[in-house]
């Protein structure tokens, strides 16, 4: 399918324009010669994106926001960690948007709020505190529930935005990907942290549409290959639903998930984040954190180190953000 086609699918799909401009693209020669890496390397800088201190969840936001005006919400729901990227984007968008904000956090609620929880209170969120991961559902239908009867308009966003509405934002990325690269050939490899799994089918979606030949490779940051795998797969699906193609489209395109560089759990920091994050930072400027993006960047590391990338000419690392949670 030709990216024009493409362009005019995802046209019909109502989005709140969030950002007016495409985030950077850059060259990391620096970084590349340090880690051995024969193809050339880029940065997608997701993280500069200019809206509510930027990251890849601002894509998804502007379709959810969208979604949710239209179906009259006045407020929006949504869930994550303390320091959780999403949630911030989310209240965010629910700002500009003037719509009401309530977070489900699981978590202990800080004696001061740092990072993305101070950004959560500066723009207006109400929060709610759980103590596990596996309440967080449960607590935000509560709160439906409860602002329901209230006479309000609730609109729940589940966890990182992850859904075919919102994966959108990544189908429609790829897109200004190729616009940037003007003509150059698409990379051989993006790589990039997957969690909930919408980056990850967004970004495969759009490599397929485009008819590019990219491989996708998420670094896992908490969820076991199979069930991102799984989960990725089922988004898929809905995207081509989004779009009003048959719901097999995207059936046979390979899911690349690594699940070796989780370490010892979600957020907590292995030896190969903390030397991904002082290369990054040493060689390029380029800031990442240890809950994504330095383990993204570590696999990217390891995988150059064991010649794995010899055969490209171009690998792209997509910065998903997160480096506000580098200040918590």
């Amino acid at each position: 399918m030709a990216s024009l086609d493409t362009a005019s699918l995802i046209a019909r799909v109502p989005v709140e324009a969030l950002v007016s401009s495409a985030s950077p693209l850059d060259e990391a020669p620096r970084l590349r010669a340090a880690i051995g890496l024969r193809p050339s390397l880029l940065v997608k800088r997701d993280d500069a994106l200019a809206f509510g201190f930027g990251g890849n969840k601002v894509r998804k936001a502007g379709y959810l926001v969208a979604q949710a005006r239209a179906a009259g919400a006045d407020t929006l729901i949504t869930c994550g960690g303390v320091q959780s990227n999403h949630a911030r984007v989310t209240a965010a968008a629910a700002a500009v948007a003037g719509m009401g904000c309530l977070i489900v956090a699981n978590g202990e609620p800080p004696p001061r709020p740092t990072a993305n929880a101070l950004l959560d209170v500066l723009l207006g969120a109400e929060i709610r505190y759980v103590a596990r991961r596996e309440d967080r559902e449960p607590a935000m239908d509560e709160a439906a529930r409860e602002l329901t009867a209230r006479g309000r308009r609730p609109f729940v966003v589940p966890l990182g935005a992850s859904t075919p509405r919102g994966a959108l934002g990544l189908v429609a990325a790829v897109g200004e990907l190729l616009d940037q690269l003007g003509g150059r050939p698409a990379p051989d490899v993006i790589v990039h942290a997957s969690s909930s799994g919408g980056t990850q089918a967004g970004l495969i979606a759009g490599c397929h549409l485009h008819a590019l030949a990219t491989r996708v490779v998420g670094i896992s940051a908490d969820e076991p290959a199979g069930i991102l795998t799984r989960r990725i797969v089922d988004l898929l699906a809905g995207i081509a639903a989004e779009l009003g193609l048959p719901r097999d489209r995207f059936d046979g395109q390979a899911v690349h998930v690594d699940d070796t560089f989780v370490g010892e759990g979600y957020g907590l920091p292995t030896d190969a984040s903390r030397e991904a994050a002082h290369l990054a930072a040493r060689r390029e400027a380029l800031f990442v954190d240890h809950t994504y993006t330095a383990k993204a960047l570590a696999g990217l590391i390891a995988y150059a180190r064991a010649g794995r990338f010899d055969a490209a000419r171009t690998v792209l690392f997509w910065h998903t953000g997160g480096q506000v949670g580098l200040f918590a």
